[in-house]
């Protein structure tokens, strides 16, 4: 078999095993579905499609939660000294962060789904596109939530870190809040957030909004004006692929010349992060 295939295959039997931590969630992700696309329609006063509008956001954030976070995973492979049984296999450690980095992604568009499906009955418009989409923008974070844990090295430094990170960039992507009523000095992280574009682009397709002009699109938040440049939505995608390929690249380095030899194995522990038995 395939490497990268056997640790995609891998990842995905132990979220699918994991019954505690797929059913929380979901529990969340539709606990959040329900809460802000009822609780902060009022607040999207203006739009044609307000209950879309923020379904398509929510979707899209839990994706980018579940693809940052999945990467919690390799941490326990390390700490169980399942990393150090994979490094002695006839395997490439680059072999190992890309089969990790899709793996990530393919959970979280599964998770991603999921949603969809559930927001069909409240009323989104979905197509294969979005699901594409989806898949696309889950290899960007899922690439961010390796890098961050191969910096961190374990599962507390990582929580702290990535918290750090996806909780402001939940916040200014426009998931929740749009982006046209946030402060001026906020703009810059607007601009460089991938979660922004991604939101965008889902959203222009949810809403079908290819009808909209150019102005329609900015007072949206669907598009974005740097002086007198106007990214659309299309761009935005671009924005985000070139961000993927630029972590992609960056963790897969930063993977190769990690040292997991100085790495504490925890004691009790087999591969996979389990208790021995």
């Amino acid at each position: 078999m395939n490497p990268i295939v056997a640790i995609i295959e891998r990842n995905l039997l132990n979220y699918i095993r994991n019954k505690a931590r797929l059913l929380g969630s979901l529990f969340m992700s539709i606990f959040m579905l329900v809460m802000f696309s009822f609780l902060m329609k009022s607040s999207m006063n203006g739009l044609d499609q307000p209950m879309n509008y923020l379904l398509a956001g929510v979707i899209i954030m839990t994706a980018f939660q579940i693809g940052i976070n999945h990467s919690s995973e390799i941490l326990a492979d390390i700490a169980g000294g399942y990393m150090k049984e994979v490094m002695v296999a006839p395997i490439s450690r680059s072999e190992i962060s890309i089969g990790n980095i899709m793996a990530g992604a393919l959970v979280a568009t599964l998770q991603g789904t999921i949603m969809m499906i559930l927001a069909i009955f409240l009323g989104l418009h979905v197509s294969v596109l979005q699901f594409l989409l989806m898949l696309i923008s889950t290899m960007t974070f899922s690439a961010i939530g390796l890098f961050l844990a191969t910096v961190s090295r374990n599962a507390p430094a990582f929580q702290t870190v990535s918290s750090m990170v996806m909780m402001p960039l939940t916040f200014v992507s426009g998931a929740y809040i749009p982006t046209t009523i946030m402060p001026g000095f906020l703009l810059p992280v607007v601009y460089l957030n991938p979660l922004t574009y991604t939101t965008s682009i889902f959203r222009y397709i949810a809403l079908g909004a290819h009808k909209l002009t150019t102005m329609e699109l900015l007072e949206q938040g669907m598009a974005f004006a740097i002086g007198g440049f106007v990214i659309t939505p299309i761009m935005g995608l671009a924005i985000t692929v070139l961000i993927g390929a630029f972590f992609f690249v960056l963790c897969i380095r930063k993977f190769n010349q990690a040292d997991f030899s100085s790495v504490k194995i925890a004691t009790g522990m087999r591969g996979g992060g389990a208790p021995a038995r």
